[in-house]
Order: structure tokens, then C-alpha cells, then sequence
């Protein structure tokens, strides 16, 4: 076990704004509690909570790896509309105590699944999933309320006197 230090430095910090994953046209997961990891020279990695993503379509592979600093990670095979991408999701689900913050979070590879960061009230409208972001921004969080105020109508009541 290597602790990160100036030869290896590893930082964890709060994501500033919501991320979503997206495999094919599904949003996989979508979380205002994301987690940064930035290591070294690595690009940094968006860590998700295991409750903010959709597990029914992953199952364990065998595939594990060993990181002196993160400690084993184990993997997921996500599989959804008749596709599959191997060994595209990790954990570290007993990481090394320097590391305990990512414990069952969960990281994709950026060439299978694509993970971007999304303004919590704003949706990017250059985004090419824009309208996918726009209805999953205005359905239930699981708190019985929309995330987003609701649409203006698109229709007119008729008046008490119609």
C-alpha cells in the first residue's frame, strides 16, 4: 500500500455541479453528489454514488485490478438494448484508508460511456443530449417534486363562465 504524496499526488474533491453518465441514449446516472478524483498526470474521474446510478443493467464481471494507492477494483459489464460494454464501470469497494471517500462509488471509461458535468438549474444546449437532459431535469428527484419548476402550459383553462 503507497500513500499519495508529492510524488503521487491524489485529490478528492466535491463535484461543483451535477453529472450524468449516458450509455447509447439512457442516461445510466445522474447525481449532484459526484466525487473528483484527480492522481497524478491522470485525467480526473467522476466517482458516483452507487444509489444515483442505474444498477438493473450492470452485472459483475471477473475482472479485478490491483492500484498500490486505491487498493483492488472490481468491474461491471453494462448491458442494455441488446448492447454490452465490457468491464465498463469500476469500484473500489474496500479502498486503501487514504481512499475511503470513493468506498462503492462507482467510474466509467470515458470510450464506453459518456460522462459529462451539467449545470444543476441550466442544461447546456449545445449538449447533443440536451432534450434528454431537459426531461430528466423536470421528473421526480424521489422527493415527490420535480427537480426544475414545471414547464409553463402549453394550453389555457376554459374561464367558470365558458
Amino acid at each position: 500500500m503507497l500513500t499519495p504524496g508529492p510524488d503521487h499526488p491524489i485529490e478528492i474533491t466535491p463535484a461543483k455541479t451535477r453529472w450524468r453518465a449516458m450509455y447509447g441514449e439512457h442516461v445510466i446516472a445522474d447525481s449532484g453528489d459526484v466525487l473528483i478524483l484527480t492522481e497524478a498526470s491522470y485525467a480526473p474521474v467522476a466517482y458516483f454514488p452507487r444509489a444515483d446510478v442505474s444498477m438493473e443493467y450492470f452485472s459483475r464481471s471477473e475482472r479485478q485490478t490491483h492500484c498500490p494507492y486505491k487498493g483492488d477494483a472490481a468491474y461491471y459489464t453494462i448491458l442494455m438494448d441488446g448492447r454490452f460494454a465490457e468491464n465498463a464501470v469500476w469500484t473500489y469497494e474496500e479502498p486503501y484508508p487514504a481512499m475511503d471517500a470513493i468506498r462503492g462509488r462507482l467510474a466509467f471509461y470515458p470510450d464506453k460511456v459518456e460522462v459529462y458535468a451539467v449545470e444543476d438549474m441550466l442544461v447546456d444546449p449545445k449538449h447533443p443530449h440536451a432534450a434528454v437532459d431537459q426531461i430528466v431535469q423536470h421528473t421526480d428527484s424521489g422527493a415527490g417534486a420535480s427537480q426544475r419548476d414545471h414547464w409553463p402550459p402549453n394550453v389555457t383553462s376554459p374561464s367558470p363562465e365558458g
